[in-house]
């Protein structure tokens, strides 16, 4: 009995870990890569020293001990002070699937995929998207001296690589220019005016709705009728000349960076699907238009005009420009965008608890009215559900205009309730919105902070135990290194014709 236990057991050397188990456990998980090491033929096809009896795999001995645990009792955990990726890296080499890891550490798992995930969100395409992943990656390694002037040499004798080259680094900066405020000092300069005109326009977009700047004229019109030129005098606002000039010229900077920006941009497409970029054309057309129309006196350029100063509050919207400059409300939209479910479920729960309370006080309030009212109404301000769902939302939001309040006790019994009822309906949602901004700020300060990788370490041939070497014994070059992956290919396909 005992021989054959020293017989079926197997020594594991990973990452100068020994561990110890049984070729019987191994066998638990076919198709595994631990499962081919309780192969006869399994030391020819992995680094096995015949000295020791051992198997060596240079992996992280830490995350092979939980894996190693799952052959001997079918549940696989994560340990928590590995980080996600090298845990997902090695579930892959050993070739276990990432569903089998167990309820309890699923989350734990699938924290580094989320952190992942928003990171590429920053950069990806969107509402709000950072400009600094527009902009190609730093080559990984330095080129020798000698490998670089062989290229500018290769460039210069091609006219049409020179050219495509110089237009190439010209995108590229003048893109970043006007793109990312962190590419340089100009793009810092460019971003401060951009800010500065931002401001500008919206403090005149305010500005003209005062009255200070909207002084009443009088204007006179001739109409002619049955042959009889008649006089007409009317008053209207006009609003200041120089703040109609100072707009002009915040658009006309608009205008300009908006055009710089679609000619240099890398993807025409995805430029004129960003929701900022559609909102800078919004808020630039409407003024061109005015303009346009503003010398025209016939009847129907009126109508226009005056439809395009009404619809003049889509300037406004050039708020949203900055989150180019501004990491928090880059991060906000983010986090809308990301808690939309719990802005649903808040929605959902209000709209309950309106319903309920709203119903609640039309009848609370109708307790001791009046015997000769005949709507019961006379006495409160409750006179229909509909109008109590404003009540409701004021209370539950605990806003609490003043506006309506009931007036006898059960109503105000009601109204206790429903004030409870709104700040623990609030209360629930908010911290999963709470903590999405937090994870997403610190995500996008970490982005932002996280410097460039310029050099790497010179690669090399893989070496015997490393997780790129295996012997085999089909290769015609024993000393070859060959792929893991590879190797048990052609060893599956083996054991399949065998079979």
């Amino acid at each position: 009995m005992g021989l054959s236990d020293d017989k079926d057991r197997i020594v594991i050397n990973v990452g100068g870990i020994r561990h110890q188990t049984y070729r019987s456990t191994l066998r638990t998980l076919p198709g595994t890569r631990l499962s081919w090491l309780a192969e006869p033929d399994a030391p020819n096809h992995f680094d096995y020293d015949a000295k020791i009896e051992e198997f060596f795999f240079d992996r992280h001995p830490g995350v092979f001990a939980h894996i190693l645990n799952y052959y001997r009792t079918g549940k696989l955990h994560c340990p928590a002070d590995v980080c996600g990726p090298l845990y997902e890296e090695e579930l892959a080499f050993w070739g276990i699937d990432e569903t089998d890891v167990e309820p309890c550490c699923w989350m734990t798992y699938r924290q580094h995929r989320e952190a992942e995930e928003a990171l590429d969100s920053f950069g990806g395409g969107g509402l709000l998207d950072l400009a600094t992943d527009d902009q190609e990656p730093e080559p990984e390694h330095a080129e020798d001296d000698v490998d670089e002037m062989t290229r500018r040499l290769a460039q210069g004798d091609c006219p049409d690589a020179r050219s495509g080259s110089l237009w190439s680094r010209w995108q590229k900066y003048v893109w970043a220019l006007f793109e990312d405020p962190y590419s340089s000092k100009y793009a810092r300069w460019v971003a401060l005016a951009s800010l500065f005109f931002i401001l500008v326009s919206i403090t005149t977009f305010c500005l003209e709705t005062h009255e200070a700047f909207n002084p009443i004229i009088n204007r006179t019109e001739l109409e002619v009728v049955d042959n009889v030129t008649v006089e007409h005098t009317y008053q209207e606002t006009e609003t200041a000349l120089y703040l109609t000039y100072i707009e002009g010229v915040c658009v006309v900077w608009f205008t300009f960076e908006f055009l710089m920006r679609i000619t240099f941009c890398p993807n025409k497409f995805d430029f004129i699907r960003n929701a900022l970029n559609i909102i800078d054309f919004v808020a630039i057309l409407p003024f061109y238009l005015e303009v346009g129309l503003s010398g025209l006196s016939s009847k129907a350029a009126k109508d226009v005009l005056g439809f395009l100063r009404v619809v003049r509050f889509v300037r406004i919207l050039r708020i949203f420009k900055l989150t180019r400059h501004f990491v928090g409300l880059r991060v906000l939209g983010h986090t809308l965008r990301a808690s939309t479910n719990e802005f649903l479920l808040l929605i959902i729960f209000l709209a309950l608890g309106v319903l309920i309370f709203a119903t609640m006080i039309y009848y609370a309030e109708r307790i001791g009215a009046n015997p000769n009212d005949p709507r019961a109404s006379d006495h409160t301000h409750f006179k229909n559900i509909p109008i109590g769902f404003w009540w409701a939302v004021v209370t539950m939001t605990t806003l609490g205009y003043g506006d309506m309040y009931p007036q006898t006790t059960s109503g105000m019994l009601v109204g206790a309730l429903c004030a409870l009822a709104g700040v623990l309906t609030i209360a629930m949602p908010v911290p999963v919105i709470v903590n999405n901004f937090g994870m997403y700020y610190s995500l996008a300060m970490a982005k932002q902070k996280l410097p460039k990788k310029k050099n790497r370490h010179i690669p090399r041939a893989p070496q015997p135990g490393s997780p790129n070497f295996c012997k085999s014994s089909i290769s015609s070059q024993p000393q070859s290194p060959i792929a893991h992956d590879d190797v048990f290919e052609i060893k599956f396909q083996g054991m399949t014709l065998n079979k």
